[in-house]
C-alpha cells in the first residue's frame, strides 16, 4: 500500500507538471496563442492534450480518495472486533469463530478453556483501572503468546477470556497450559510486580449431553469455579 501511494504521488506530480508548463507555454508566447487561435487542428489537438492531462489529474485524485475510504473502512471493521485494552479479539470478534457452529451438531474436535482473572478486581480497587487494564492486557499477550498454532484466544468480557480450539485433542491442550503457566510465572517473580491470578475451565471430548458450542462453552465457563 505504501509503494503504491508514492506511485500514485509521482503520477500525479508529473501530470500537474505536464499540464501546468503546457499551458504556461501558451499564455507566455503571443506568437504560440496567436498560432493556436487560427490553427482549428492545432487548438484540438492541444484542447485534447489538455483534457487527457485533466482526466488523468482527476482520476489520480479519485484513485487517493477510494483506496484512503477503503483504508479507512478496514480500520473501522478491525476495530469492531478488537479489544483496544487487552490487544487481543473482543467479544464480537469471539462471536464470528463461534457463529460457524452456531444450530449445528457440536464437531468432536472442537474444545474450549475458559479463564477468569481472579485477582482483577482487587487491583482494581486497590490500585485503580490503569493497573487493572495492565494487568488485562499482559494476560492476554501470554494468551496469545501460548495460543499460536494453537488455538484461537480471546476476551469475552470483564475478567473473563476465552480459548477455543477448532482441531483438538488433550496433548495440545497441555501444551498451551504450559506454555501460558510458564509467561505467567515468569511474570509474577519479576519485581515490583501484580501478580497475575486465574482459574480456568476446560470441556473437551463431553458426553452426549453436549450438543452445541454454546453447551461447549457455557460448561467450561462452570467448571471454572470447580477448580
Amino acid at each position: 500500500m505504501k509503494k503504491f501511494n508514492i506511485y500514485k504521488i509521482i503520477q500525479f506530480i508529473l501530470f500537474a507538471v505536464l499540464m501546468a508548463a503546457s499551458l504556461y507555454m501558451v499564455l507566455a508566447s503571443p506568437e504560440l496563442s496567436a498560432l493556436l487561435a487560427a490553427n482549428t487542428q492545432l487548438r484540438t489537438v492541444c484542447i485534447l492534450l489538455w483534457g487527457s492531462l485533466g482526466l488523468s489529474l482527476l482520476f489520480t485524485m479519485t484513485d487517493f480518495i477510494f483506496f484512503a475510504s477503503s483504508k479507512n473502512r478496514r480500520k473501522m471493521g478491525f476495530s469492531m472486533f478488537f479489544d483496544p485494552v487487552a490487544g487481543i479479539a473482543n467479544r464480537h470478534g469471539c462471536d464470528v469463530l463461534i457463529e460457524k457452529y452456531w444450530d449445528k451438531p457440536l464437531p468432536r474436535n472442537i474444545g474450549c478453556i475458559m479463564f477468569e482473572l481472579t485477582n482483577l478486581k482487587e487491583i482494581n480497587q486497590t490500585y485503580g483501572h490503569l493497573q487493572g487494564n495492565k494487568m488485562i492486557h499482559d494476560f492476554s499477550s501470554f494468551l496469545q503468546e501460548a495460543s499460536l498454532d494453537l488455538c484461537f484466544v480471546g476476551r469475552n468480557g470483564g475478567n473473563k477470556f476465552i480459548a477455543v480450539f477448532e482441531i483438538c485433542d488433550y496433548e495440545k491442550i497441555k501444551t498451551f497450559l504450559d506454555l501460558l503457566d510458564t509467561r505467567v510465572n515468569e511474570h509474577n517473580k519479576m519485581p515490583d510486580i501484580h501478580p497475575i491470578r486465574f482459574h480456568f475451565g476446560i470441556a473437551f471430548d463431553e458426553d452426549s449431553k453436549v450438543r452445541t458450542i454454546t453447551d461447549l462453552i457455557a460448561l467450561a465457563d462452570k467448571r471454572i469455579y470447580n477448580t
